[in-house]
């Protein structure tokens, strides 16, 4: 999938880029004249929409060339996943016939029984508690970031120069985003709380219910019919079955993938369906979706 190239340039992805790129230096610049509650709701749905289009260019978009697509989402607002790193863990990720494998699948929420059974109750109680979705969003990226990091590091000191690479090119775009919100005179605790963490948490909000653990491999992947709002925020990654299915086709052809497709696609997942997040959030976002010990290890592959 490295090798996907697009037919031509896309521009309603390119469009999304700029727009992205846009209203972050415009609402960091102007920070002082704007209250919380408006930075806040923009610069996290900015900060998640550009989790988003980094997704799309690991597939092969907007254009030919993978050095421009991954030069254009190459200054991260969100400041916590080398964008090198997410594109090879998440190529690794579309190997469906591991999907959920605690082992195999570096997106899986699941752990191997006997990893659960030896976590210390506080992290068993953490980890139940960030299998809903309000923990998700609460915790969620604080798990993610200390779970994530501390792997990274090991796998450093161990010399896979690869890793190093992508965080070194992470941390020149950290120092890029950081020193221009320290130009625009706006407290980089603000930036952290206000867009960075909060754009992740909006991000975590389409990974929540994206995969189960199932014996059937198609049983694995959801289709959530979702609004607009939350189907452009996840460029329609929200239709995951049919991301899935066609994973080199461009986010804006996905719907009408979708609604050709449906009845096949549905079939496929067991009818794996959300009527719209508000659907999720109503079912778990007190509630765990399942339990973080994987249900049945003889599924694996």
């Amino acid at each position: 999938m490295t090798n996907i190239r697009a037919s031509r340039i896309e521009w309603p992805t390119l469009t999304l880029i700029f727009s992205v790129y846009a209203t972050l230096i415009l609402l960091v610049w102007f920070h002082d004249f704007l209250p919380w509650w408006v930075i806040l709701p923009i610069g996290a749905t900015a900060a998640c929409l550009h989790s988003s289009l980094q997704h799309e260019v690991l597939h092969g978009h907007p254009t030919r060339s993978r050095q421009v697509n991954e030069a254009l989402v190459f200054i991260a607002p969100h400041l916590w996943l080398p964008y090198a790193r997410y594109r090879d863990l998440h190529l690794q990720h579309h190997n469906d016939a591991y999907l959920t494998c605690p082992v195999r699948d570096p997106e899986s929420y699941y752990l191997l029984p006997d990893a659960w059974e030896a976590l210390p109750g506080f992290k068993r109680t953490l980890y139940s508690f960030n299998n809903t979705l309000f923990g998700r969003m609460l915790i969620g990226p604080g798990v993610g970031i200390i779970r994530f990091w501390s792997d990274e590091i090991l796998q450093m000191i161990k010399g896979r120069r690869d890793i190093v690479m992508g965080w070194s090119a992470f941390l020149v775009s950290c120092v890029i985003v950081l020193s221009f919100v320290k130009w625009a005179g706006m407290p980089i605790w603000q930036y952290l709380l206000l867009i960075a963490y909060p754009g992740i948490s909006l991000a975590l909000v389409r990974s929540f219910c994206e995969h189960q653990a199932a014996q059937d491999v198609g049983e694995r992947t959801i289709s959530v019919e979702a609004n607009a709002y939350w189907s452009l925020l996840f460029l329609n990654n929200n239709l995951h079955v049919a991301h899935h299915d066609r994973p080199a086709m461009p986010w804006y052809r996905i719907p009408a993938y979708y609604r050709a497709e449906r009845d096949r696609l549905l079939g496929k997942n067991k009818h794996y369906l959300m009527r719209g997040y508000s659907e999720i959030f109503g079912r778990y976002f007190f509630k765990p979706k399942e339990t973080v010990k994987y249900p049945d290890v003889s599924w694996l592959k």
